[in-house]
């Protein structure tokens, strides 16, 4: 059985792009990164300190605590070397588990092969020592195990989170092609809107940006919206350490009336869609619904704010050639109406880009999936630029 208490090696996985934003959430819960790459944080925590930190961070995919790092030379060795870590001390044998594995290793040309292989030792160990067998699976349910491995350096994790927490739990009914939540978060981090001052989010869709909008401005975190975690499956976990967590997440929510978020969409069914999920998360009271094309949205005169866009890409050329006139017409709805506040466009086509008719002073880059996208930041002056 595990001690929650004794810290290790832990490592917070993010999407590419993500890791600035990450750093600085894990900074902001009292934790000194030991090293932070393009995906990821790495540093030293408890199991009792995962929960936190699952339960906590808006822009992470998964938090792994470190169970043996060993040298791993190729296929051949995958079964002894596994078959010898004691799983009686992670995992009920009455319980359920998973294999993940990420490998880059030159005798290795199927990931699935890893997950059988770390599987079978497991299995065979717990037979070996017990005469019993824990049941298995492909899905992320009970405890997930994950298997580092590249050249001839691995390290098995128990990956605490189970399914990935860029999901916050709220969204219901997505709608068309949706944000990420995760996304979304490390988005409003990079406009480094100080959640005092209005968040417009025009051509809203299912209102994952404002919505999230709202959850950081009244620290409502994504363990509110969630109640099963691959941690909830170590032997030693304790059923009333969580709840109390969950009531110190619940004690924290702080209303803020005064704060302005507005979300608009022309679709009624879109703006259904984000009524029902901003229910769920809660925030329904704070935000403010407008059915209305993007032109037409209503904005607070002051204190100045950010607005912020982020429309179709257009994929295909027929599309592109069709939202010309939209991106055009965003950049006019920023110069004419928004005077005074910080703009932004996020999407993964420059060309439709160019057409915004605003020079960009920042381009911020991010991933949506496999689409290399930018986050377009414009200072939208009142009068002349000098004044």
């Amino acid at each position: 059985m595990l001690d929650f208490d004794q810290r290790g090696k832990v490592f917070i996985t993010c999407k590419d792009r993500f890791a600035s934003y990450l750093e600085k959430e894990v900074r902001e819960l009292g934790f000194v990164p030991e090293s932070v790459s393009r995906t990821g944080i790495e540093l030293k925590a408890s199991l009792e300190e995962c929960m936190d930190l699952n339960l906590h961070l808006r822009t992470a995919s998964q938090v792994l605590f470190e169970i043996k790092s060993f040298y791993l030379q190729n296929a051949d060795d995958i079964y002894r070397k596994i078959k010898a870590i004691e799983w009686e001390e992670f995992l009920d044998v009455d319980g359920y588990f998973s294999v993940n594995s990420v490998v880059d290793n030159e005798s290795i040309n199927n990931p699935m092969f890893v997950n059988v292989r770390v599987k079978d030792a497991i299995v065979d160990r717990f037979r070996d020592k017990t005469g019993r067998r824990p049941d298995s699976g492909s899905d992320f349910q009970g405890l997930v195990f994950q298997l580092y491995w590249k050249g001839t350096q691995a390290s098995m994790y128990i990956n605490t989170s189970g399914e990935t927490i860029a999901k916050h739990g709220y969204r219901k009914i997505p709608g068309k092609a949706p944000m990420l939540e995760a996304l979304a978060s490390a988005t409003i981090f990079a406009t480094e809107w100080n959640t005092r001052v209005p968040f417009v989010n025009p051509m809203c869709g299912a209102g994952t940006l404002a919505i999230e909008a709202a959850l950081l401005a009244t620290k409502r975190y994504p363990g509110l919206f969630r109640d099963n975690y691959s941690f909830q499956y170590i032997l030693g976990y304790q059923e009333e350490a969580f709840k109390a967590k969950k009531k110190k997440l619940e004690n924290k929510i702080m209303e803020v009336p005064e704060v302005k978020i507005i979300a608009s969409d022309i679709s009624l069914q879109a703006i259904a869609f984000a009524k029902e999920n901003a229910i769920v998360a809660g925030v329904d009271h704070m935000i403010d619904f407008q059915v209305c094309d993007f032109e037409e949205t209503v904005i607070p005169e002051k204190p100045r704010g950010v607005v912020i866009f982020n429309p179709e890409y257009g994929q295909r050329l027929g599309e592109s050639l069709e939202l010309e006139e939209t991106y055009k017409r965003m950049g006019d709805y920023m110069k004419q109406k928004c005077a005074g506040y910080r703009g932004y466009i996020f999407t993964g086509n420059m060309e439709l880009a160019k057409k915004v008719g605003l020079k960009a002073n920042r381009r911020i880059e991010f991933w949506n999936g496999t689409i290399d996208c930018r986050l377009l930041k414009y200072e939208l002056y009142e009068g002349k630029k000098e004044t």
